[in-house]
């Protein structure tokens, strides 16, 4: 008799129950025949709670991290991958065979990929709307895809403009505009980042990590103006195969 070798995979996070990654996760180990494998949220109100997983949950060989624990994990780590140091925040960790934890961030290739199919050389310049973990992974893609880009914060700072400062020139100046906030995430589908969505055009391009609801209020305003828009969706499945990938090298 052949004996299964049990894998345990999760996602860390706090309220997580709506979580992409459990299912998609779950339905690829049934389609692919990866016996054994399991995957689980951890859902936990606070970071201070995550030794205990790790220690509670000895056949764990890799986890995914959401928000908001991207950055504040960190400290909880024995090494970093060379782009998770550069970019300040770890959606992926690997537990080696030894127990230890090695951070890496998967976001940025996921949204680079799926941003990628729609720039034109007119596509220079990105506004990111949000100042969170999600949105470093963004800066970092953006950086590796020669885009200059600006934070918007709710007020300014050092390296961000307010959202009282966006206006139509600013418009003009930026042609992607990218939510890396929560805002309009399920259950608050009629929430919506506060932008003049007027100064949208059919030149512009709105890109939003969340997912879930598929269409957000950002990105209604904005294809009502023209403009190209598109999901997280796509950003996700890339990230969450990247980090297989890093699980089982």
């Amino acid at each position: 008799m052949i004996e299964i070798v049990k894998k345990r995979f999760g996602l860390l996070g706090r309220n997580i129950s709506y979580s992409f990654s459990k299912g998609y996760f779950t339905e690829k180990f049934s389609n692919e025949n990866f016996e054994g494998c399991t995957y689980e949220n951890f859902d936990i109100q606070e970071i201070t709670a995550f030794p205990e997983i790790i220690r509670d949950n000895l056949e764990l060989k890799g986890l995914s991290v959401t928000i908001p624990y991207k950055e504040t994990v960190i400290s909880f780590l024995d090494k970093l991958s060379k782009k998770a140091k550069k970019i300040g925040a770890v959606n992926t960790i690997k537990v080696s065979k030894k127990g230890k934890l090695k951070g890496y961030n998967t976001d940025y290739f996921g949204f680079k990929k799926s941003l990628k199919p729609l720039l034109n050389k007119s596509h220079q310049r990105a506004l990111i709307l949000g100042t969170g973990g999600a949105s470093k992974g963004v800066a970092f893609a953006l950086d590796e895809l020669k885009i200059s880009y600006t934070f918007v914060s709710r007020e300014a700072k050092e390296n961000a403009i307010s959202y009282e400062a966006i206006n139509a020139l600013t418009f003009e100046n930026y042609q992607i505009i990218i939510n890396s906030t929560p805002v309009g995430t399920s259950p608050n589908i009629d929430a919506f980042p506060l932008i003049p969505y007027e100064y949208f055009t059919e030149k512009h391009i709105a890109y939003d990590l969340i997912y879930n609801p598929e269409e957000t209020q950002f990105l209604k305003k904005a294809k009502e103006r023209g403009a190209k828009t598109k999901n997280g969706l796509d950003m996700l499945i890339f990230q969450a195969e990247k980090a297989w990938e890093i699980w089982n090298k």
